[in-house]
This record gives structure tokens, C-alpha cells and sequence, in this order.
């Protein structure tokens, strides 16, 4: 019995020596009260517009199509998206530069037949076509035709459409990250 008593005794002052609700830790955790962290992140850029939040970074949901319609129209049908661009404005901020006046816009991603965004998943014989609203075709890590500026707010509108890329087409889920990037001079 007396030895029992003795693992007990041990076993109660670890537990209280080591224990959060030891008085140790409650009298270190009473000094933190005041104290606290923030995290943050960003950064100071010379441009003429702000992409809107909401733009940043868009999750576009494209529609389920059957297979046959990509073998009889080479494609699936169009969804559109846009980039909002807001307090454009032209005046350059640093001495001596030129104002701005325009803007090129390229996307970048993974390729498929040196045209098309690539695919992830399942699904083959197929990419992602991104055109704009002139029906322009993006070309992957290529910038656009030069746009002009306008002041205030802009909107780019584009589309995104699955095309066949020449490839054995297979059904399956699909997903793929594109990036984009604003030039302005």
C-alpha cells in the first residue's frame, strides 16, 4: 500500500508542476494578457490603377459538358470574367517620367499545345482558351494588344471556353491556376 501511495504522489506534483493550471503557468500566462502579435503583409507599388479585391483572385466554376459536344464543336461553351480596375489615373508620380496612357495585360500558366492553358485532373484533350472582349485569343506568358487607359474605374472583360487541343479526349474533373499581370507605360 505504502508503495502505491508513493506513484501517486509523484504522479499529482508532475502533474501540478507541469500542468498549464500550475501556478507556474497560470502566473506566466497572467503576464502574456497584455502582450499580443499581428501579422501582416503587402507592398508599396508605382502604377496607375488598383486591381480591384474581388478581382485578385477569382474561383470560376465552368459548367459540366458532355464529351460529344467537345468532339462535335471543338469546344465547350463560354463563360465570362472580368478584371476591375479601380482610381485609374495617369499622372506619374515620379519626376521626369512619362504619364501613363496605356496598359497589356498577360496571363500565365501551365501550356498545352503552345496555345491553351493546361489541364489538371483527369479530363484529356483539352485546355483552357482565354480570349478577350474582341475575341482576341490570350496567348499563354504573352501580353495582349496594347489598351488604353481610361481615369476612375475599368473593366476587362475576357472568356474562358474548354477547347480540344488535338490530343485523345477522356472524360474526368479538370482544374488549372492561371495567373495574370497589368503592364502600364
Amino acid at each position: 500500500m505504502n508503495s502505491s501511495a508513493s506513484f501517486v504522489v509523484p504522479s499529482l506534483f508532475v502533474w501540478l508542476v507541469l500542468s498549464p493550471a500550475s501556478p507556474g503557468a497560470l502566473a506566466k500566462n497572467a503576464a502574456d494578457q497584455g502582450h499580443g502579435k499581428v501579422s501582416m503583409q503587402g507592398s508599396i507599388i508605382d502604377t496607375p490603377c488598383a486591381i480591384a479585391v474581388a478581382s485578385r483572385e477569382q474561383a470560376i466554376d465552368l459548367i459540366t459538358i458532355p464529351l460529344e459536344q467537345v468532339i462535335r464543336d471543338g469546344a465547350g461553351p463560354s463563360k465570362p470574367f472580368s478584371i476591375h480596375l479601380e482610381n485609374c489615373a495617369f499622372e506619374q508620380l515620379i519626376p521626369n517620367q512619362q504619364d501613363w496612357s496605356h496598359f497589356m495585360v498577360t496571363f500565365d500558366g501551365p501550356v498545352t499545345d503552345g496555345e491553351l492553358f493546361a489541364l489538371h485532373g483527369g479530363a484529356r484533350g483539352i485546355g483552357l482558351e482565354i480570349s478577350d472582349a474582341t475575341g482576341n485569343r490570350m496567348q499563354p506568358g504573352i501580353a495582349s494588344q496594347a489598351g488604353l487607359l481610361q481615369p476612375g474605374a475599368m473593366r476587362l472583360d475576357y472568356t474562358l471556353r474548354l477547347v480540344g487541343n488535338h490530343q485523345k479526349l477522356r472524360a474526368g474533373a479538370y482544374s488549372t491556376t492561371v495567373r495574370f499581370k497589368l503592364d502600364y507605360f
